[in-house]
């Protein structure tokens, strides 16, 4: 059996340097080449990181290519999979994989006829403080979970990011750009989700953008941009989410979730580490366990010069084990699908104004303790789950 699959790129934008920068720390992958519709971006990585710059068609073609990673913009997202897919190479997408039910159930289709498989970030869940969330709620340390809030809220990519435009078109948002992260843990810790329903609308028709190098440029707004969703999952649970980019500060946590013996305070999803804690009966905070997680080690600082955990591209890495082992993996078409009806559903329920019955469902992930981790690093760090 080989030990690494190879892997290239389409798309060389700001995420690139993510994957590219953090996959040595993982087995079981090999960046070989990038592509891009623009080749001057695509030379530029490729020098940055010792790889080769091909054309998209070039890429498709090459032999030594076994999964292509997408990471272009969600609008073209199923399009770009589904030629990966007819060129014979397993895909993993940036998140949102789809940004339709149907066009996800098109690629399966694909992938099953080829034999191929489909993974999709976020792997954020995969992160020491979300599995030792996991790990409360699995040991019945909170009772059974019947409620929550999730909050992921500010005042919008145009105040930070070098090219917004995509992020208030159709396709873009709060919801569709960040509910990925939030939805998928909440499907990891809690299961599948039933129906939805919800609130939306937006606060501008149009946006200034206040980052470089665009400082001044205008953006019409096309989606919403502030949703009050309700979540029902099939275990009963209900769930508040709130997703908005037109709120300049609050004071709400990332996400509580609500026992019938206690209270746990999970941090935010878009990152693989953070603080949780635990409240029992009466209120008193509750002593967690000791937890040692190589997805939750800092690794880097983030702009202000914080420590952060981050581990992106582990759910690439996961996924190639699983093929090269034969076994399902964690990030999968099924669970990035289901993830996806919940979205597109709360904004049809926004526009409707309707309680929605989601059409798909899926397994919850199996937790990934610190040995299974630590089995997909190149140089684990000595862990005792």
């Amino acid at each position: 059996m080989s030990e690494s699959l190879g892997v290239g790129i389409i798309g060389c934008g700001n995420i690139s340097q993510t994957y590219l920068e953090l996959a040595p720390l993982f087995k079981f992958i090999t960046m070989r080449a990038v592509a891009d519709m623009r080749p001057k971006a695509a030379q530029t990585r490729a020098e940055e990181y010792g790889l080769r710059a091909q054309s998209v068609n070039d890429l498709l073609a090459a032999d030594d290519i076994d999964i292509i990673v997408n990471l272009t913009i969600p609008a073209a997202h199923f399009e770009v999979s589904k030629r990966i897919l007819e060129a014979g190479k397993h895909v993993y997408s940036e998140k949102p994989f789809v940004l339709s039910v149907q066009e996800g159930q098109e690629l399966a289709r694909i992938a099953q006829e080829k034999g191929l498989r489909i993974g999709s970030a976020p792997d954020t869940f995969f992160g020491g403080s979300h599995q030792l969330a996991r790990h409360i709620i699995d040991s019945d340390r909170i009772g059974t979970v019947h409620s929550g809030t999730c909050h992921v809220m500010s005042n919008g990519m145009e105040s930070w990011h070098p090219d917004p435009d995509f992020f208030f078109k159709p396709g873009g948002g709060p919801v569709l750009d960040l509910g990925p992260y939030y939805i998928t843990n909440l499907v990891q810790l809690l299961g599948p989700v039933k129906r939805v329903a919800a609130l939306t609308s937006m606060a501008k028709d149009v946006r200034t953008i206040t980052s470089q190098p665009r400082f001044g440029e205008q953006i019409t707004v096309e989606t919403p941009t502030s949703v009050h969703a309700l979540l029902q999952f099939e275990n009963g649970s209900t769930i508040t989410l709130g997703a908005s980019w037109d709120v300049q500060h609050h004071k709400h946590s990332n996400m509580e979730l609500y026992g019938t013996e206690g209270t746990l305070y999970v941090p935010d999803p878009n990152f693989f580490s953070g603080e949780v804690s635990m409240h029992g009966p009466g209120g008193d905070e509750v002593a967690l366990p000791i937890w040692h997680h190589p997805l939750g080690i800092d690794n880097q600082t983030d702009g202000s010069a914080q420590s952060q955990a981050n581990y992106r591209t582990a759910g690439l890495a996961e996924m190639a084990q699983a093929i090269l082992s034969e076994v399902p993996q964690r990030c999968s078409n099924e669970l990035a699908l289901h993830v996806v009806d919940v979205m597109v559903s709360i904004l049809h329920s926004g526009e409707t104004g309707s309680f929605i019955d989601l059409a798909t469902t899926c397994t919850r992930p199996e937790a990934l303790d610190a040995k299974t981790a630590a089995a997909l690093m190149a140089q684990p760090e000595a862990v005792n789950a």
